[in-house]
């Protein structure tokens, strides 16, 4: 394990979340941290309480690539350079196919998808002149089992599975990559779920009830942070234990 006391880290999705918990843990072991989100006043309240010296944001579409990279320049100016980047921004407007709701799977491929792809891109030239970084996706227990409902969610979390893989070998030696898939944590994930049916078929199952604490998930981030550059946590799954799928 080592000390991430001064490293640099890129978090998107930074505004609630895991994001935001995973900044605020970074902060107190000593890095700094470029945060990225849509919603300005959680992003200047959660700097405002970090430090101006330790971290800064920018308001961030993760859809778009020109904004992404405008996040990670922002950050290199600010700090010199980027050590690892956390890819947490995503949505999960859960709906059965048959209910045709396409623009919710417009969006599910734009942010969770493209926006991972575009994380990547605004990093990752910059990491290989340096012959070292870090990214860090954040999937889904959904990226490795489909249930009614899921199917285009699920997808968006396989494709980060396989993006991470794909990653992973082009960069060997390079750059360390992580895949974690949490299952149910307290986010404002659920909330993106627009289909009332579904919202309800989700809480009869008990999953509000099992929820754990976004610390849990942002505990893993961090391991997968203090490892030694000369190894990589490949996969991380990390579920409630009473979450029996």
């Amino acid at each position: 394990m080592v000390d991430i006391k001064d490293k640099v880290i890129l978090i998107t999705g930074a505004s609630s979340g895991f994001g935001r918990v995973t900044a605020k843990m970074c902060i107190e072991l000593g890095a700094k941290v470029i945060l990225g989100a849509r919603r300005e006043k959680n992003l200047k309240d959660l700097c405002d309480e970090l430090g101006s010296d330790v971290s800064t944001y920018l308001v961030t579409d993760v859809t778009s690539k020109e904004q992404m990279h405008a996040l990670a320049q922002h950050g290199i100016k600010k700090f010199g350079h980027i050590d690892s980047l956390v890819n947490n921004a995503g949505v999960m407007p859960l709906s059965l196919l048959e209910k045709g709701r396409t623009d919710e799977w417009d969006q599910m491929i734009d942010v969770n998808i493209k926006g991972v792809l575009y994380g990547i891109d605004s990093v990752y030239s910059h990491m290989l002149e340096r012959e070292s970084g870090q990214i860090i996706n954040i999937s889904s227990v959904a990226g490795k089992r489909v249930m009614p409902g899921s199917a285009v969610y699920s997808g968006t979390k396989y494709a980060v599975r396989a993006i991470s893989e794909g990653l992973r070998v082009e960069s060997a030696g390079k750059i360390q990559v992580t895949c974690i898939y949490p299952g149910a944590f307290m986010t404002e994930l659920a909330f993106t779920i627009k289909d009332e049916s579904m919202m309800e078929a989700l809480m009869s199952r008990g999953l509000g009830a099992i929820a754990q604490p976004a610390e849990r998930v942002a505990e893993s981030i961090i391991y997968a942070l203090q490892q030694d550059p000369g190894v990589s946590v490949n996969e991380i799954v990390i579920r409630p234990t009473a979450q029996d799928a």
